[in-house]
C-alpha cells in the first residue's frame, strides 16, 4: 500500500473520529456517572484521610436519592472554586442544633446540612450554613487509594442512628 495524501487524510479522519468519540464517552462518563477526586484536608478523618483517592457517583445527586449519612463532594459554598467533601447530617424539613451557637435550624426546602467527620477540625454548615441541593456534585462510595483501605464506605457507627 502506497502512502498518498488521500490514504493519508483519510486515516487521519478516522483516527480523530475514534479521539472523539472516545473522549466524549470519558467525559460523559466524568461528568454524569462517576469520576475520581483526592481528598485533602483533616474535616473527614478517620473516614476519609487526606491524599485518599475517592470514587463518586453522580446518580444519586441527578435523581435526588442522597440520605442523610451519606458522604457527599459539593462546591464550597465559600468559594465556588473549590470543592469540599463532607457528610449529610440533616436534609430539608429536618431541624437540627447549630452546635457552633446552638442555634435550631430548620433546613430548608432544596437544602442539607454538611458536616465534617472530624468536628473540631471542620468548617462545615456549623460556620456557612445550610448548602443547597444544587451544589452537590456526587456522592462517595469507594475508597481507592490507599490500596491497604481500598473497598466501600458506609454509614459510620456514629451516623447510622441519624
Amino acid at each position: 500500500m502506497t502512502l498518498t495524501p488521500h490514504v493519508l487524510v483519510r486515516a487521519l479522519g478516522k483516527s480523530a473520529l475514534k479521539i472523539i468519540q472516545y473522549g466524549s464517552l470519558v467525559y460523559c462518563t466524568l461528568e454524569f456517572v462517576a469520576d475520581f477526586v483526592v481528598c485533602s484536608g483533616p474535616s473527614m478523618q478517620p473516614t476519609i484521610q487526606s491524599g485518599d483517592v475517592v470514587l463518586t457517583e453522580h446518580i444519586s445527586v441527578m435523581f435526588n436519592k442522597i440520605q442523610k449519612g451519606d458522604i457527599v463532594i459539593s462546591k464550597s459554598p465559600k468559594a465556588p472554586k473549590e470543592y469540599i467533601c463532607k457528610r449529610v447530617v440533616a436534609m430539608e424539613g429536618d431541624c437540627i442544633i447549630n452546635t457552633e451557637d446552638n442555634s435550631i435550624i430548620s433546613i430548608k426546602r432544596g437544602h442539607v446540612w454538611l458536616e465534617g467527620d472530624n468536628k473540631t477540625n471542620s468548617i462545615d454548615s456549623r460556620s456557612y450554613g445550610q448548602v443547597p441541593y444544587g451544589l452537590l456534585r456526587g456522592r462517595v462510595f469507594f475508597v481507592l487509594w490507599p490500596f491497604g483501605r481500598l473497598g466501600s464506605l458506609g454509614l459510620s457507627a456514629e451516623n447510622k442512628g441519624m
